[in-house]
């Protein structure tokens, strides 16, 4: 249920991701665990999205194998131990573990003994943190990614993917009209990200000179500061930028995976919402792009082909984020005369994800806002379109999103057209 609100204004701050939700750098992490099930707890939380930079290995023998296993050698960035021993045996047990330790390792303890004096002494003696079993992933997400936050560091935006489970599902469109609304409605600082670098659309949808912008960033990402990045952002309003692609085929567009996670990290680190258009295409860059966002929205078609890929995304989406709610589902282009459809129930019921919300077919208000370059709340507000955008645009933020005033129309000649045309 998306939360009611009677701000007219949600403070971007706000919106950004919390601080635990930050990804952990690259760091080695051991853990020696006493009991098997903490062990799959471990195994969980390092499968987690958050923690796909750092390598983790899980192994049993607690405090002791621990000591047995780093004499002589280099201790990881961080150590996790669990440990069935109670008061005084518990320091007796560190001070081992202590003893071969090196100085800029941390230390995360879990037992059994649930003392305030005992949490203040093993801090004390420079135990980075002691929690109390049984634990959960999240808890251990939450206690890792403090462990690396700096207290200097400032706040991420949060990533919105939308994907399509076939080719011409609308995700584009129904991105582009969500990042519209939450930049319009809620006065979020928004940037859209179009990473179809030969064929995207943003441009065409907001009546934009797209320009090089990402790609010249996925060429160089090294390259990419605040400075640049807000040189590329082409603004659109007071609260909306986009990262269009170039839609040129002069080029080729290779880039590794690690490029597009430098840029969009760059991008997240600048503006609170970044809602991001991954093309119908599978990449590695692709695939991370989808598993590393903090919301995935899959746009489908009520058809056989869009059940069968959309069956596959979610199942994969469930198993690469475990500790993430699943992804959100959108039927796209329902209603449309003539054409056999599955029925929103039983395409929900297949996937195990009901739709959150139903866009009816209706070409001709699609196709006038995508000729005249303008979102469907600027050109029919009060229709059922641009309804479904509102309240995509309320679940993925957890806000309700009042519906902007109608603007002025824009020309119905694109402007980078119009440029050629003179």
């Amino acid at each position: 249920m998306v939360k009611t609100t009677n701000q007219s204004e949600v403070p971007s701050q706000d919106f950004r991701a919390a601080a635990h939700e930050r990804p952990v750098p690259r760091i080695s992490i051991a853990t020696f665990l006493e009991l098997p099930d903490t062990g799959t707890v471990l195994q969980s939380a390092a499968g987690d999205r958050r923690l796909s930079k750092a390598h983790m290995t899980v192994q049993l023998g607690g405090v002791q194998a621990a000591v047995e296993h780093f004499t002589g050698q280099n201790t990881p960035n961080l150590l996790i131990v669990e440990t069935c021993a109670q008061g005084d045996d518990i320091l007796t047990e560190l001070d081992k573990l202590a003893a071969v330790c090196d100085e800029a390792t941390k230390v995360v303890v879990i037992g059994r003994d649930n003392d305030v004096r005992l949490y203040r002494e093993l801090i004390r003696r420079g135990i980075s943190e002691y929690l109390v079993a049984p634990v959960n992933p999240l808890q251990m997400i939450e206690t890792i990614s403090g462990l690396y936050l700096r207290a200097d560091a400032p706040p991420i935006g949060r990533i919105i993917a939308f994907v399509a489970a076939r080719g011409g599902a609308g995700a584009s469109t129904i991105g582009h009209n969500v990042g519209w609304c939450i930049a319009e409605g809620l006065k979020i600082s928004t940037a859209i990200v179009d990473l179809d670098l030969p064929f995207g659309t943003a441009g065409l949808n907001f009546n934009e000179d797209p320009g090089q912008g990402i790609a010249d960033a996925l060429a160089s990402p090294e390259r990419l500061d605040d400075v640049l990045l807000d040189r590329l952002l082409i603004k659109r309003g007071e609260h909306l930028s986009l990262f269009a692609a170039p839609a040129l085929l002069d080029r080729d567009y290779e880039a590794e995976a690690v490029a597009f996670e430098t840029v969009i990290d760059q991008v997240r680190s600048a503006t609170p919402c970044v809602v991001i258009d991954v093309p119908h295409v599978w990449t590695p860059w692709a695939r991370q792009t989808l598993a590393a966002a903090d919301e995935v929205v899959i746009v489908a078609v009520p058809d056989l082909a869009s059940l069968r890929n959309c069956k596959n995304l979610v199942d994969l989406l469930k198993n690469a984020r475990p500790n993430d709610t699943p992804p959100r589902l959108v039927l796209n282009q329902v209603g449309q005369p003539k054409r056999p459809e599955i029925p929103a129930k039983e395409f929900g019921e297949a996937i195990g994800i009901d739709p959150c919300v139903t866009v009816p077919y209706d070409p001709q208000l699609f196709g006038t806002a995508a000729n005249n370059g303008q979102m469907l709340g600027e050109l029919q507000p009060n229709s059922r379109a641009a309804d479904a955008m509102q309240k995509l645009a309320g679940f993925v933020t957890g806000r309700a999103v009042p519906m902007p005033e109608k603007k002025a129309k824009l020309a119905f000649l694109p402007n980078f057209l119009a440029k050629k045309a003179s």
